[in-house]
Parts: structure tokens; C-alpha cells; sequence
């Protein structure tokens, strides 16, 4: 098996990227297993910051690398909290705090004009001077409820309502969110591309 270096710490993206990635050969490491601190997110998109995430993991580690940079962005504040998503609400914020903030800030906006996206961009290096990295983006529209509901999964979760099943992805089964969502699209993508380059 190939190993390759997940730049993250998250061990719930680990477990879920390891299990889906043995069947092409994969032996996927978390960066914190191997001593290898977070990148500094200095980019101004999506795409930079995973990128800057991979390169950094594979010029420590000398292994290929995967890299997440995700976010949810709010159509009436023009595309915030976006790249700030997961410190919306400050450095150290946590996701109950980012989540609170957002339904404030959107307190007087009605229902149907709380429009949002949540994007994931999945980036494959192969080396950390990769002139080529792999690109992979899933995006999953949904809208901003008025107050939290569910107790799956993470961050926005609770308060991003998907109209065609009428619950928050807070409310949805793993599987059920993987099958759907912006993380899960870009999932798919990145599989596809391994497994046509196999």
C-alpha cells in the first residue's frame, strides 16, 4: 500500500478518507501522526488554502498528500463566512460560537432570502513540488434556518437546512450526508480521477 499524508488532524475526515481510499491501494496517515503542525491559511480562496495545506504536509513528510479547505458561504452576505468559516466568529472560536453569530448577523433576514452554499475543495498532491496538484470541488446548496436543529455532525450543520429532504444536515445519518454533500461531491470526484489514473 501507498501511504499518503492527510493534511489534517480531524480523525473523523482520517477514518472516513482511510477506509474509501484502501480499496485503490492507500494507506492514508494523519499529518498529527506524523508530527506535522497545521498550515498557516493565508490564501484568499478555497482552492489556495488546500493547496497551501498539501504542500506543506508533503514537503514534511515526503509523501503524497491530501487536502481539505471547505466552508459554507451565506448568498445576503456575499459569500461570507467563506474562507473565515471556521473562525467567523474569532481565531479561537468555537463551532457553536461561529454558528451563533451567523444566526445573528442574519436575525432580520426572512425566509427565502437566507440562500447559502457549502463548498469543499479536495486537493491531491503528489510531491510537494507538484506543478500539477488535482483539483477536486463539491458544492451543496441549501438555506439558513432560524434556529439549530439535530445533533449530527459538525460546524454549520444544525442550521443549514437542504429543502429536497426537509432537515438540516445536523439531522441527516453519515451516509446520508456523504451521499449529498459538498464534501461527499468532491469525494466522489477525487475517486473517480484514482480510479481512472489506476
Amino acid at each position: 500500500m501507498q501511504k499518503i499524508v492527510l493534511a489534517t488532524g480531524n480523525p473523523g475526515k482520517v477514518r472516513e478518507l482511510a477506509e474509501l481510499l484502501a480499496d485503490f491501494g492507500f494507506d492514508v496517515v494523519a499529518q498529527t501522526e506524523l508530527g506535522v503542525d497545521s498550515a498557516e491559511e493565508t490564501g484568499l480562496t478555497f482552492i489556495e488554502n488546500a493547496i497551501l495545506k498539501a504542500r506543506h504536509a508533503a514537503q514534511i513528510t515526503g509523501l503524497p498528500a491530501i487536502a481539505d479547505d471547505s466552508g459554507l458561504a451565506v448568498d445576503v452576505l456575499g459569500g461570507a463566512p467563506g474562507i473565515y468559516s471556521a473562525r467567523y466568529a474569532g481565531l479561537e472560536a468555537s463551532d457553536q460560537q461561529n454558528l451563533d453569530k451567523l444566526l445573528v448577523t442574519l436575525k432580520d433576514v426572512p425566509e427565502g432570502k437566507r440562500g447559502a452554499q457549502f463548498h469543499c475543495v479536495l486537493v491531491y498532491m503528489r510531491h510537494a513540488e507538484d506543478p500539477t496538484p488535482l483539483v477536486f470541488h463539491g458544492c451543496w446548496n441549501g438555506e439558513i434556518t432560524f434556529e439549530a436543529a439535530g445533533v449530527g455532525g459538525f460546524g454549520y450543520d444544525p442550521i443549514f437546512y437542504v429543502p429536497e429532504l426537509g432537515c438540516t444536515a445536523a439531522e441527516l445519518t453519515r451516509e446520508e450526508k456523504i451521499a449529498i454533500s459538498h464534501r461527499g461531491k468532491a469525494l466522489k470526484l477525487m475517486l473517480e480521477a484514482m480510479r481512472n489514473a489506476s
